[in-house]
């Protein structure tokens, strides 16, 4: 049984040596020209201005942590429409039917709940 894995170790053990590899490679055989603007910090294209230590506000986090969630419903719904007609052919369409209705019920509760607490406002 053991042995059905093997593919997968081979592939985990030439990824990670291919890796050391090319990291080895870049490190010895790439060139060393280090200057003022090289060594600068580069974000984006904008120079970086201020403290590096400035506050954000935890509506950012929020949000994205929001917006996650909710994306992640819609993955769920992709592989459900494509096994929906099987099960409509095996007789279970209904109840296939009703457990996405209660699942997008039950975001759909969470979704109103971070609406009411103001989690969608950016403010």
């Amino acid at each position: 049984m053991l042995i059905d894995y093997l593919p997968v170790l081979l592939l985990i053990v030439f990824s990670v040596i291919f890796a050391a590899i090319n990291l080895s490679a870049t490190h010895l055989l790439g060139p060393r020209e280090p200057n003022k603007s090289k060594l600068s910090v580069y974000e984006s294209g904008v120079q970086p201005v201020g403290n590096t230590r400035q506050r954000f506000s935890i509506r950012f986090d929020l949000i994205a942590m929001l917006f996650i969630i909710f994306d992640i419903e819609a993955i769920f719904l992709y592989p459900w429409a494509l096994v929906f007609k099987k099960f409509i052919k095996d007789g279970m369409g209904s109840f296939i039917l009703i457990e996405m209705l209660v699942f997008i019920g039950i975001l759909l509760i969470g979704y109103i709940y971070a609406w009411k607490k103001g989690g969608l406002s950016w403010d």
